[in-house]
Parts: structure tokens; C-alpha cells; sequence
């Protein structure tokens, strides 16, 4: 008896996505064709398109599922933060170098879809709460550590936390060894700075 679409659903959500994430991270978002993903998972363009509408869709989900991931280690690097009482904004940042350097391939896809999504408003408006669900998620493990700060605070610091992460992993991968020492160097120190403001009521 055949089974149902129920049950194989799963498996072929699961195949697109695995085969899409390998295409995209070694051939680029644009290079990567809904028939290469197809091709990639031995499943028919049908199969594709009865779960997504679009190539676009299909990375929105993909991008969630590598928002997940990230969660899941900030969960586990606050419970460190809690315990050894380390400077959670200095531990946040030194998390994410780690978590970059593991995953560059993914970040080059990551940017490029952000650039394509920029240049279409309606994608970008789209992409905008995935990208929020981050930023709010550090927000809130920043309001839990540093209990002085007000949920705008918390929300200014992660946003600033992301915005030099994003700069800096660029900056690497063009500049190498210089930039992996300035980021080492600068990066905490303003965001120190930036976050004990916040705590003094100076902003």
C-alpha cells in the first residue's frame, strides 16, 4: 500500500532541505536552481513545489531552521554565563566568533540572500521577522543576565551585537588574519562600552 502523503511529507521537507542548504552553501543562492535542489534530492519538481511556493520560501525555512541552531547554543552558552559570572555581552560576542568560524560558507549564503532580499521590499519585509526572532531571543537572554537593563536596552545592545558580528565575519573573509585581530582587539570594548552606558542611564 502506498503511503500517504502525510508521512512522507516529512522525509521530503527534510530532503529539500538538506539537498538545498548543501547546493546553496557550495554553489551561492542565485547559482542554485529549484531543479538543481530537485535534481540534489531525487525528488520531481512537484514534490518541491507542494511544499514551497518558491526558492524563496524554502531558504525563509531553511533560515529558521539555522536561527534554531544559534538559539539552542545561546541557551546552553547563557546557562555558562549564569554560572562562571563572566560579562554576558563579552561572552555573547566571543560565542558567535565561535558558531562563525564553524559556518562561514553559511553566512556568504546568508548575506547574499539578505542583499537580494533588500532589493525586493516585499521579500525584505518578509525576511524581517526571521532576522527579528534572533534579535529578540538575545534581547531577552541580555535582560535576564544584566537584570539593569530596560527591554529597549537589551534590544539596542543585541542589535549593535549582530550588526558588528555581521561587519567583522565580512571583514575577515576579505581581510583575514588583520581584521581577526582587530574584531579581538576593538569589538568587545565597544560593545562594553555601549552596554555599561546603558546600565549607567547615559544613553
Amino acid at each position: 500500500m502506498p503511503k500517504s502523503p502525510t508521512k512522507t511529507r516529512p522525509r521530503t521537507v527534510a530532503a529539500l532541505m538538506s539537498s538545498a542548504r548543501a547546493l546553496f552553501v557550495e554553489r551561492g543562492y542565485h547559482a542554485t536552481s529549484i531543479s538543481d535542489i530537485c535534481g540534489h534530492a531525487g525528488l520531481t519538481r512537484g514534490a518541491f513545489y507542494s511544499n514551497y511556493p518558491s526558492k524563496e520560501q524554502l531558504f525563509l525555512a531553511l533560515y529558521d531552521t539555522e536561527i534554531d541552531r544559534i538559539l539552542e547554543d545561546l541557551e546552553r552558552a547563557a546557562r555558562d554565563i549564569a554560572e562562571d559570572g563572566a560579562h554576558p555581552v563579552r561572552r555573547i560576542m566571543d560565542h558567535l566568533a565561535t558558531h562563525r568560524r564553524d559556518d562561514r560558507q553559511w553566512f556568504l549564503v546568508s548575506m547574499e540572500f539578505t542583499l537580494h532580499a533588500a532589493r525586493n521590499p516585499g521579500l525584505a519585509a518578509e525576511l524581517a521577522p526571521h532576522e527579528d526572532r534572533l534579535t529578540t531571543a538575545m534581547a531577552d537572554l541580555l535582560a535576564t543576565l544584566q537584570p539593569g537593563l530596560s527591554p529597549g536596552d537589551a534590544r539596542d545592545i543585541a542589535l549593535l551585537i549582530t550588526a558588528l558580528h555581521e561587519g567583522t565575519t565580512a571583514q575577515e573573509l576579505i581581510h583575514g588574519a588583520p581584521a581577526t585581530a582587530f574584531r579581538a582587539r576593538t569589538v568587545p570594548r565597544v560593545v562594553d562600552t555601549f552596554a555599561t552606558t546603558m546600565l549607567d542611564g547615559d544613553s
